[in-house]
């Protein structure tokens, strides 16, 4: 009987071009998506954040001394209320003015700030004879909040803080509101929604035209990161947002909102300006649809402008203001 040998051949395992692409593919979208969470982290998570100064340090040599000082001693309401939605307890302190007056001022701060930080607007104000409301973003200082709104949540949080001081101070109050900053672009997205009559004037200083244009400019200017990696992190990081904050970045506009605001607004923003930069303003004073002045500030850096020019600040912003409220 003869021995049948059978050779069994082994195949070889052959890796097609188009696993290679759909592995590439997957690290590709896991790696955009780590970097996106880490940039939501940082964008929209309140905590301690290294590009921000966050001394609460009041130095003699501070040419705004004596407005900061002064605020730190004044005498101050809580006024406590609800977010716009429910979700949040919100707290804003309030100061009266010294005598009996229609005149009332919004105070919005900038990001990652509060209103003690925003002491010496509040002093400037309440010498101009102003009441005064300052209240603390979601998010920051005493308010609650998971994350930061850019002003696109918080725009109906000032209307209800709005509606809150004209119920206190009576149906004749007149309404300003200011802010710097985030504050700034806050100001401007609440301008195009639906407000009181007794809101009269908008001041904004050194606001970005949008979330998505301020996103893009320090994604490059902090961190470096070219151009066309920025458009997919950018897009990735705003369904984040969209899940966990509620809107898309490209949704909060200040640009968009000043199309629809027809009431008057000074923009006041430093020429120096290299954390929003400042030909952003040129944008957004050129969409308001209302009266609008432009200051542009010689010399002055980011949120600075009234401590490089402090008569100056208050000299534009008392002749602008004086148009409009009596």
């Amino acid at each position: 009987m003869g021995l049948i040998i059978l050779e069994r051949k082994t195949e070889k395992k052959q890796w097609h071009p188009w696993r290679w692409f759909i592995g590439l593919i997957v690290v590709i979208a896991v790696a955009l998506f780590a970097a996106s969470s880490y940039f939501f982290s940082v964008a929209m998570v309140p905590g301690h954040k290294n590009f921000i100064n966050n001394s609460t340090k009041i130095s003699r040599n501070d040419p705004l001394y004596a407005q900061k000082m002064w605020f730190k001693h004044a005498n101050k309401e809580k006024w406590i209320m609800k977010s716009a939605g429910g979700n949040y307890k919100l707290v804003a302190d309030y100061i009266p003015a010294a005598k009996t007056t229609t005149k009332n001022v919004v105070i919005a701060h900038g990001f990652m700030g509060n209103k003690e930080k925003m002491g010496e607007y509040a002093t400037l104000f309440h010498q101009m004879g102003y009441n005064v409301l300052m209240p603390d973003a979601r998010a920051h200082g005493q308010s609650q909040g998971k994350y930061i709104g850019y002003g696109w949540p918080e725009r109906y949080d000032i209307r209800k803080w709005i509606n809150k001081l004209i119920r206190h101070n009576g149906e004749d109050s007149q309404v300003v509101l200011f802010g710097v900053s985030m504050g700034g672009a806050t100001t401007m997205m609440t301008s195009g929604i639906n407000l009181p009559p007794q809101v009269k004037a908008f001041v904004e200083d050194c606001g970005y035209t949008s979330l998505n244009d301020e996103l893009n400019y320090e994604a490059g200017n902090l961190y470096g990161i070219p151009k066309f990696l920025r458009i997919p992190l950018i897009s990735t990081m705003s369904l984040i947002n969209r899940v966990k904050n509620g809107f898309y970045i490209h949704e909060a506009s200040s640009l968009n909102m000043l199309h629809h605001n027809h009431r008057p607004m000074l923009f006041i923003h430093g020429a120096k300006d290299n954390f929003v930069p400042t030909a952003m303003v040129y944008r957004n004073y050129r969409a308001t649809k209302g009266s609008k002045e432009l200051w542009v500030v010689p010399g002055a850096a980011h949120a600075k402008s009234y401590a490089t020019h402090p008569s100056e600040y208050r000299r534009h912003l008392t002749r602008f203001l004086d148009q409009y409220i009596k």
